[in-house]
């Protein structure tokens, strides 16, 4: 079967001979193929980790069962750190007033420098969310397995790379050898067609499509997000896009990689340099689906039909269109109608309500999905002569210390201090705020982050409204949920 191999014969009897012809295979099996060690008695996969990343949150306890047991790291120039989750962006000067986070950051410091792995550190200017300092660094390649303690690691898929999170007992496993044990995935392919409409963006896509295939719908796949709207998205937008296939159900999201992959990892650090980047870009090239590829399921989506898009209620399917009414429970399907019912009463909304004009407290921009140089240059452009609605407590938080630098050469930073942002330090910040940076009590937050599960931004009972960044700028300056194609008449 197609999904299981990613093959497919079909045999011809002409005349007196039999002729058999091999289907194509999609880049998911390409790789897994090229990176599978041996098949486990229990059907699943020994798989070789090109890359594995880490942060202070699931590693030191991955460390701590590499010293119990007297191993060390077996590759540890395939290992990469950073400090993102609980490191404070509002001050750097250490300790920590947090100290659980001072110990988290002293902890990996010392796991790193005893295990000979590369770290991002705060001093080290490279420091930021691990799922944009990996691309940028040029870690990130084409045709390789990424593993990282971090559910959101199908961001680096958007370079052509399998990549999927972990939990911390597999972290140690990569650490102590390389591999890991996975079942084989399913591929999806989601095909996006035709042109965006004036104030659509990658954010829009991908909520568009969790909402309709479902939270759940992606439960044993890896998605191939393609098409012509997907080929003709910046890499940064495809990072968007990968980031948030975990919240549809999908262990890895990707996009083939093309000549926007090669441009945008070209001359950075890690990447191959001279005769070996044109030797890499040949091999990259060939693990792209091939055009006969058999998949287990294709969904097509018409790009026309997307408008701007906000969540209404606990988990990232729930969402609507920003011109549309919040939906009865019993409109959904039966198996949505339980969620549908408990995320009204806890976001204090009705059905039939619409969200625009609806009030809010709070404006996150930032996080893994939603914080790279292009998200601020594109909101900037909108935010520029404006300014913040009296009340409102904006945040800006750069996805990286190189984001934060770019930003402030090109004088963005000033645009959105000027506007009444509060700009940070790098950081995953409010996204989970398992920081400073966190909701209190039930105020409502117009956030470009990907999750809004209760609890999510600090506070039990903190609400969150996922939206794009310049959805996220026009409630900032109009201090409601606001049609940012109004807002900013955006033609």
């Amino acid at each position: 079967r197609g999904g299981e191999v990613g093959v497919k014969l079909i045999c011809v009897l002409h005349g007196d001979e039999l002729f058999s012809f091999v289907m194509g295979k999609t880049l998911f099996h390409k790789v897994w193929d090229r990176h599978a060690v041996e098949k486990l008695p229990d059907g699943s996969t020994q798989l070789f980790i090109g890359t594995h990343l880490i942060h202070e949150v699931t590693s030191p306890q991955a460390f701590g069962m590499l010293r119990d047991l007297g191993l060390k790291v077996a590759f540890p120039q395939r290992t990469f750190a950073t400090v993102d989750h609980i490191v404070p962006t509002d001050q750097r000067v250490e300790p920590f007033q947090d100290t659980l986070a001072d110990a988290m950051i002293k902890e990996l410091r010392k796991n790193c420098s005893d295990f000979g792995v590369t770290f991002f550190d705060i001093p080290s200017g490279k420091q930021g969310i691990v799922h944009i300092v990996g691309p940028e660094q040029g870690i990130t390649q084409p045709g390789t397995t990424i593993a990282c303690g971090d559910s959101h690691t199908s961001t680096h898929g958007a370079f052509g790379a399998v990549a999927f999170g972990i939990g911390t007992s597999q972290v140690r496993d990569v650490l102590a050898t390389q591999t890991m044990a996975l079942s084989p995935l399913k591929v999806r392919r989601i095909e996006i067609r035709g042109k965006l409409g004036p104030g659509v963006y990658a954010k829009d896509i991908i909520l568009h499509i969790i909402r309709t295939l479902g939270v759940n719908g992606g439960t044993g796949y890896a998605y191939e997000y393609a098409g012509p709207t997907i080929e003709g998205l910046s890499i940064e937008e495809r990072m968007t896009i990968c980031n948030m296939s975990i919240e549809g159900g999908a262990r890895a999201g990707y996009v083939n990689p093309d000549e926007k992959t090669f441009e945008y990892l070209k001359g950075r650090p890690y990447c191959p340099k001279g005769k070996e980047w044109d030797a890499a870009v040949v091999e990259w090239l060939k693990v792209a689906s091939d055009p006969d590829a058999v998949y287990d399921d294709v969904k097509v989506f018409q790009a026309a039909e997307i408008r701007p898009t906000v969540t209404w209620g606990i988990n990232p399917g729930q969402g609507i269109f920003i011109d549309e009414a919040i939906p009865s429970p019993e409109q959904l399907p039966e198996a949505d109608r339980s969620s549908a019912k408990e995320a009204l009463e806890f976001m204090k909304f009705k059905a039939g309500q619409k969200l625009a004009g609806q009030k809010i407290q709070v404006a996150f921009f930032g996080s893994c999905t939603n914080a790279r140089v292009s998200d601020f240059v594109e909101a900037s452009k909108f935010l520029k002569g404006r300014k913040v609605a009296p009340g409102i407590r904006a945040i800006a938080v750069p996805g990286s210390q190189g984001v934060s630098k770019i930003c402030a050469e090109m004088g963005i930073d000033k645009i959105f201090r000027e506007a009444g942002f509060d700009w940070r330090e790098a950081g995953c910040s409010m996204c989970l705020g398992m920081n400073p940076d966190q909701l209190v009590g039930d105020e409502i937050c117009a956030s470009s982050s990907n999750r809004n599960f209760k609890g999510r931004q600090g506070s039990p009972t903190g609400r969150t409204l996922l939206m794009s960044p310049v959805m996220v700028a026009a409630a900032a300056v109009t201090g409601e949920v606001s049609d940012a194609r109004k807002v900013f008449t955006q033609n």
